[in-house]
């Protein structure tokens, strides 16, 4: 007999994920208790405007105010300020083309044609961003409520009060995401890094045991340039996350507590960040030189066992990018430091070898050349990368209530 059917077993394994998915997110920080707090500040700030808009003020239309704080609960604070003046800004646009339009001409089809014009084209305004076509659902919601009252007085208090929702929800929510757990995403500047890390670390080790047992196959050079190029997407997002983390300490009440006042800054990470998307480039030419030559030669084997040992010890370098952390940075520069002496030490081992094998450096149909060049520049990147993490780490120590060590 089998353990159950498909289905119960599905429902079993979604049950789990779900289980899962909580105990993640009651137990820790990351992307699931984000959620939950956002859920949760967004349902605050939801009531709250609706208590002002529905129960305090009596409202017509009292579902603009929750609306408004819902959407002002965005990623960081500063981007809940930006976006709360530009949404603002875009419903007062277009409440005061429909009221402009709408006294003048009227409430009927022309009118309406005129103010989707007007305002579809200031929601093109690059100053309003993602919020340009609120200009155009304001002008709409506007025009409806104009042609449902009756007499200029009371048109004119209905219009008004759009405007005065909107800016009791966007107050509400941008308040709420300030003052309630204001999002400080400093790690995401460390994710990124390590996502980027990870790949560098897992391509290093696929391709230093190859080496080491002879001359890679053209299928296997193959994979590893496809491997090495499909990476921009990944340095993208890592870029994302640290302009993320950079912008969610910008206006944020948080970064002035005593256990954020230590925190190094992300001009260091972005050094790094920088540093890893020049590595990963420089990985794949290094697979291409690997692809140069396929012809087999003496002295072909020993070089790329002596390359195989470097690549191990940069792969070594790589791996405590894996697990950067910023309250223990201090010792994992440092780390950095002596692996990138000893991935010196193999670098030199491989421009021995060459001398003793009497390889030409400067033969283009050989790949030696390219390869000393590629292991060189490797070993800068990452003597780079640990100067700086170093430099960050000694400074932020140095700092009054830093929780670097």
């Amino acid at each position: 007999m089998t353990g159950g059917t498909t289905t119960e077993r599905t429902g079993t394994g979604r049950f789990a994920a779900v289980a899962q998915w909580w105990r993640q997110a009651l137990s820790s920080s990351g992307d699931e208790r984000d959620t939950l707090l956002v859920i949760a500040k967004s349902t605050l700030a939801a009531t709250l405007a609706w208590l002002i808009s529905n129960d305090v003020l009596g409202a017509q239309s009292p579902a603009f105010a929750p609306f408004s704080a819902v959407l002002m609960m965005q990623v960081t604070v500063y981007r809940s300020v930006v976006q709360s003046l530009r949404y603002v800004g875009a419903v007062v646009a277009g409440v005061l083309v429909q009221a402009a339009l709408g006294f003048l001409a009227g409430p009927d089809l022309l009118t309406f044609l005129l103010v989707a014009l007007i305002a579809l084209t200031i929601g093109r305004w690059h100053v309003l961003g993602v919020q340009g076509p609120q200009v155009a659902t304001a002008a709409f919601f506007a025009f409806s409520t104009y042609t449902s009252s009756s007499g200029d007085a009371q048109r004119l208090r209905a219009l008004g009060e759009i405007v005065l929702l909107v800016l009791i929800g966007s107050a509400i929510g941008t308040a709420v995401n300030v003052l309630v757990a204001p999002p400080l995403r400093h790690r995401s500047a460390e994710y990124g890094i390590r996502s980027l890390a990870h790949t560098l670390h897992g391509l290093l080790a696929d391709i230093h045991p190859v080496l080491a047992e002879g001359v890679p196959d053209e299928d296997t050079t193959g994979r590893w340039r496809d491997r090495a190029a499909r990476t921009g997407e990944m340095i993208g997002q890592a870029r994302s996350g640290l302009q993320t983390a950079k912008e969610s300490a910008l206006l944020n009440p948080r970064r002035l507590l005593r256990r954020h006042r230590g925190h190094p800054g992300f001009q260091g990470y972005e050094f790094v960040l920088g540093a890893l998307e020049r590595t990963l480039y420089q990985v794949a030419a290094l697979t291409r030189g690997l692809d140069r030559s396929r012809a087999e030669d003496e002295a072909r084997r020993p070089f790329l066992q002596r390359y195989a040992t470097f690549l191990e010890s940069v792969g070594a370098v790589a791996e405590v990018l894996t697990t950067l952390d910023e309250t223990t940075l201090l010792p994992q520069a440092k780390r950095l430091e002596r692996l990138t002496d000893e991935a010196e030490a193999r670098r030199d081992e491989v421009v021995e070898e060459t001398h003793r094998l009497s390889l030409s450096l400067a033969d283009p149909s050989a790949p030696y050349g390219i390869l000393v060049t590629e292991a060189t520049r490797l070993l800068e990147e990452f003597r780079y990368t640990s100067q700086v993490l170093l430099d960050v780490a000694q400074e932020a120590d140095r700092t009054p209530g830093s929780t670097l060590r």
